[in-house]
């Protein structure tokens, strides 16, 4: 798997895992630009195809919203997707980094608390434009 730059084209050619597979009517290419200046982000090849994209998105110097958009893959894949994405935000020192997850998809929950995040709402009721639920996760940058 090959990280580069994310890159608003990324968008077009990034073939959704079903949990995610709602959103791609907000796929437009405004939508890929606003990603693409918002905030530090990577987009993940496979032989030249999109299979993910994540970055945050800065809310002020000191919050952000990470996001991810990913493919359906295997662990042969997910395993280097998942360590440049704590690698990425292992090199943030954003003092708090926000994570909203679908309340139904188990497995974005269980992602999020292997990257850091811990749970601080289990519930944010009618949180999307679709009126689904998500819940809030938080990681907070602890200097050493």
């Amino acid at each position: 798997m090959e990280i580069v730059e994310f890159e608003s084209w990324h968008l077009e050619h990034l073939q959704l895992q079903e949990a995610q597979s709602y959103m791609i009517s907000y796929f437009t290419p405004e939508y890929g630009a606003l990603l693409e200046k918002a905030g530090p982000s990577f987009t993940a090849l496979h032989q030249g195809t999109p299979k993910a994209a994540a970055g945050i998105v800065m809310c002020h110097p000191h919050r952000a919203l990470a996001w991810a958009l990913l493919s359906a893959m295997g662990p042969r894949h997910f395993l280097p997707l998942h360590r440049a994405v704590q690698a990425f935000l292992d090199r943030q020192t954003i003092r708090r980094i926000e994570a909203n997850v679908d309340v139904s998809f188990q497995q974005g929950h269980r992602w999020i608390r292997a990257l850091g995040f811990e749970l601080e709402a289990a519930r944010m009721r009618a949180y999307s434009p679709e009126g689904r639920d998500y819940a809030l996760y938080s990681r907070i940058y602890k200097e050493v």
